[in-house]
């Protein structure tokens, strides 16, 4: 599993900089560079006071990754040891990124 830190603080997954889905998916099958790429797990949380009620945060995950071009993609799975997802302010998920991209 991957060590995950996520800034996107208005998604409704994100608790403590951590996700509370067991597996996120980052997109960007075409990808050449991290602003390329998403998190297609995201969702906009709206600001509600309630948004992670029944679920916990988890600082490790799997993640599942489309962009074929990263040197940590292998089988469509992330192989990094700690993967970064930023977006401040995403109201999108074309508004977030993984920053740990890199390509091949």
């Amino acid at each position: 599993m991957t060590k995950l830190d996520c800034n996107v603080t208005s998604c409704v997954h994100n608790a403590e900089n951590c996700c509370c889905k067991r597996e996120i998916v980052v997109e960007g099958q075409t990808a050449n560079k991290s602003c390329d790429t998403c998190c297609g797990s995201f969702s906009e949380s709206g600001g509600s006071a309630f948004k992670n009620l029944f679920k916990s945060p988890e600082s490790r995950l799997e993640i599942e990754c489309e962009a074929t071009n990263c040197v940590y993609n292998a089988g469509s799975r992330c192989t990094a040891s700690k993967v970064g997802i930023t977006g401040l302010g995403a109201s999108k998920a074309g508004d977030t990124e993984c920053s740990t991209f890199k390509a091949r």
